[in-house]
């Protein structure tokens, strides 16, 4: 079981199929967009965070950004694309 966290987007749309045919069964998804989320803690089983960076509040993704870097996951930002997501995808394959 590989899980996600998304990070930025009001809504997933297809990026939800792609993420589960690269092999991600499980999605969590914040919006990032409000500043009350900024106390976001990384929940238990997430192996890779991926942030889209134009839909994100700065403070959020700086939060999730030390959160990583604290347990050595890695992190990904990207625009909020299905291209952009499979290139930074491929960065960690």
């Amino acid at each position: 079981m590989s899980a996600i966290m998304v990070i930025g987007g009001d809504r997933l749309g297809n990026i939800v199929d792609l993420l589960h045919e690269k092999g991600f069964d499980q999605i969590y998804h914040v919006t990032g967009r409000k500043s009350s989320q900024t106390g976001l803690k990384i929940p238990n089983g997430v192996q890779l965070i991926l942030v889209l960076t134009d839909f994100v509040n700065h403070n959020l993704a700086r939060t999730v950004k030390n959160q990583a870097k604290e347990r050595q996951m890695p992190i990904l930002f990207c625009k909020r694309s299905c291209a952009a997501i499979i290139k930074a995808l491929q960065q960690v394959a």
